[in-house]
Order: C-alpha cells, then structure tokens, then sequence
C-alpha cells in the first residue's frame, strides 16, 4: 500500500466514543498536502491510527447540511 500523509487542520467535533476510546470524528482533513476537506471516520486516542471514514469537499457538506436540515 502506498504511503500518503494527513494532517488534521481542525477539529470539529466528536460524534461518538466506543468502549476502546476510538472516536468518531468530524474534522477538516488535509490529505497529501491538498486543500482541507470535511472527514467524518473513526481514530484512535492519540490520531495515530485510523479507520475507513467518508470524506466531502464543502459542496458535497452544504449539501449534506440541507438534507439533515430537511429532517
């Protein structure tokens, strides 16, 4: 698997904890150096490890946020 570089630019908010202290985050991502988007996925306690997640550029997140604002 190649490699690739995160950095998480800002922290938005945490949507759920498990019982082993992995955290289901929103934050703003920025992946191999290219312009922060949203993420929403699961990491461990210190970020160093990560699970599959979802990531949205602000389009598809205004657009996520009207659907939720429909409900």
């Amino acid at each position: 698997m190649a490699d690739f570089q995160y950095e998480i630019v800002e922290e938005l908010g945490v949507l759920s904890t498990s019982a082993k202290g992995w955290t289901k985050e929103l934050n703003k991502v920025s992946w191999n150096g290219g312009a922060p988007k949203y993420d929403i996925r699961d990491w461990a306690p210190e970020h160093e490890k990560m699970g599959k997640g979802v990531t949205l550029n602000d389009e598809e997140f205004a657009a996520l946020k009207e659907a939720m604002n429909k409900m």
